[in-house]
């Protein structure tokens, strides 16, 4: 099976001498959305990010599709309603990136009793979390004592365990569901996407309307205009940014609030599917999540005021997350166990009320400029698909009705709509007798991450046997992996390969920069690129990595020494 071209060049040609009904800046889970809509109604659509695809938050999230049990909580009934009606999408349109998840949370007292006001409440939370979404997916929670409790994770500490609940969400690998999206509208329903490319001004008409997104290319220093009708700004938290193109002034509509993960070893934690814990002295909770041998732990949700473009963890952030699991592990983690670690930003909507960032709303706002901008902020991963639908029935509405040449367009056909990777899942083992150089393991985990597609990266395995050895030691990515993301998935640095195209970076931080000399001359067979580009590439990942190691004060550390196989 060999995949039609995804290829950064013809997009670049595409995007000079074509017009397009749509133009969509930023490349998060919001614009991936947006242009697979746009172009699934028949648009011509185009995609532009400035930095990699899903670079910032969107590669940097918990990894769930969920509904948010806390939200209930806050009185957020609808939201919860929708996100869970949008998590029976994603498990059906993309199962192989999507998968159902148990959830444990632990109950803990004093005297083997639980304060009757806690017991009530997560009570009611978990039935009316059934009620919004548990239905849809034929699984509803149920009442563990404190032995069924233990034996699903075992290192917490059973001497203030009472009982506990097991409910069920979906994970999800935040970043390859946005290439996914990106992969479908580009392949299957012509739309243009390229990444490197940011936006540095708007044209309008006479009459003011937008038609036109001036772009720079960094690696040739080409400018040029793209021709278009209606322009949407899904740049998360930079898109006051986007408006101040349009607006001429910088609005101040965004609260960035920082989220941090850090990954462990598994066998420290030993949970043996995901788990729920309070934070002590705090009225928050972080999950702890199960990733084969590695086990993460987020998330924090905290104000930020810093650079945009590279948030990082501090020693602060770490020790939060450190106390965490440790208040509810009797194995002692330090930051000498933090094998990796990521920051991202959440895009929250700034309102009236000064509280936590936590306490903020997660719904979304969509808006318009008096020149046609399009803005969609807020919202949540799982409910990408609704925000992109309401944010393309805007332009339709608001944008396309005032032009005397619009044809019409009709409403979004995405809740049924299949993404790149779920033709052929279900059968890939099937197609091993093709593939024998393919250990059948391996076809597991490249299913995990590609779906169908997975024949794609066998077949260079069949080729080239060597292409089947780890990519990174101690993780399970292989060799294909960086090639087939350099040829078919647009993939332009070592970054993009370790951080996002795979999950190297931030599930084996130390192992991951060892290995991108590897990875740098795995793109430049490929690419064609001389040593002075592979060290360019290689040295700024090099240099990023040790940059954040040091940033958070964490000392090296090896998953490959650390990670052992779980019983």
């Amino acid at each position: 099976m060999r995949p039609r071209a995804f290829d950064r060049s013809k997009s670049l040609e595409a995007l000079k001498t074509e017009s397009f009904d749509l133009v969509v800046v930023g490349a998060g889970i919001t614009g991936a959305g947006v242009v697979l809509d746009a172009a699934s109604r028949g648009m011509r659509a185009a995609l532009i990010e400035c930095d990699d695809f899903a670079s910032g938050t969107s590669s940097k999230s918990s990894k769930l599709a969920h509904g948010g049990l806390r939200y209930l909580q806050q009185g957020e009934i609808g939201l919860v309603y929708e996100a869970l009606h949008e998590r029976r999408r994603l498990l059906t349109n993309a199962p192989h990136l999507v998968r159902i998840l148990p959830f444990l949370i632990p109950m803990f007292g004093k005297g083997g009793a639980i304060p009757a006001r806690i017991s009530r409440v997560l009570g009611a939370a978990m039935w009316a979390y059934d009620l919004t979404g548990g239905w849809r997916i034929g699984k509803f929670h149920e009442r563990l004592d404190h032995d069924e409790t233990l034996s699903y994770m075992p290192t917490l500490p059973t001497e203030r365990l009472v009982s506990g609940y097991l409910y069920y969400d979906a994970t999800v690998d935040d970043a390859r569901l946005v290439l996914a999206l990106l992969r479908t509208a580009a392949l299957d329903y012509g739309a243009v996407v390229a990444n490197r490319l940011p936006a540095v001004g708007l044209t309008k008409s006479s009459a003011g309307r937008i038609n036109g997104v001036n772009v720079r290319d960094p690696y040739s220093g080409d400018e040029f205009t793209i021709r278009t009708r209606a322009v949407v700004n899904a740049a998360g938290v930079w898109s006051d940014d986007v408006r101040q193109l349009d607006e001429g002034v910088h609005p101040d509509s965004i609260r960035p609030a920082k989220g941090v993960h850090i990954a462990v070893p598994w066998d420290k934690v030993r949970n043996q599917i995901a788990a729920v814990l309070p934070v002590p002295k705090d009225r928050r909770s972080v999950f702890v999540l199960p990733h084969g041998r590695i086990t993460y732990i987020g998330t924090t949700d905290t104000d930020y005021d810093g650079p945009l473009d590279d948030p990082q963890c501090t020693p602060e952030d770490i020790q939060y997350l450190l106390n965490a699991i440790n208040n509810s592990c009797v194995n002692e983690l330090t930051p000498a166990d933090v094998i990796g670690s990521w920051a991202g930003l959440r895009p929250l909507v700034k309102s009236a009320s000064s509280g936590r960032t936590a306490d903020l709303s997660r719904g979304h706002k969509v808006s318009r400029s008096v020149s046609g901008l399009v803005t969609i902020t807020g919202g949540k991963l799982t409910t990408y698909r609704h925000m992109a639908a309401d944010t393309v029935d805007e332009v339709v509405k608001s944008v396309f009705a005032a032009d005397t040449g619009f044809a019409g367009y009709g409403k979004s056909v995405t809740a049924k709509l299949p993404i790149r990777g779920k033709e052929g899942y279900d059968s890939l083992m099937g197609a091993l007798n093709a593939f024998p150089e393919v250990d059948p393991k391996l076809v597991k985990h490249l299913g995990s991450r590609y779906g169908g597609e997975a024949r794609a990266v066998m077949a260079l395995i069949q080729k080239d046997p060597s292409l089947a050895e780890p990519l990174v030691n101690g993780l399970p990515y292989v060799a294909a992996e960086a090639v087939y993301a350099t040829r078919y998935e647009m993939a332009n640095t070592v970054d993009d390969v370790l951080a996002r195209r795979t999950r190297a970076r931030i599930y084996g931080r130390d192992d991951s920069a060892m290995a991108a000399p590897r990875v740098g001359e795995l793109m430049a067979s490929v690419n064609g690129w001389d040593s002075s580009q592979v060290a360019d590439s290689v040295g700024e990942y090099e240099a990023a990595v040790t940059r954040e190691r040091e940033f958070s004060e964490l000392p090296i550390t090896l998953a490959e020494e650390l990670l052992s196989i779980p019983s």
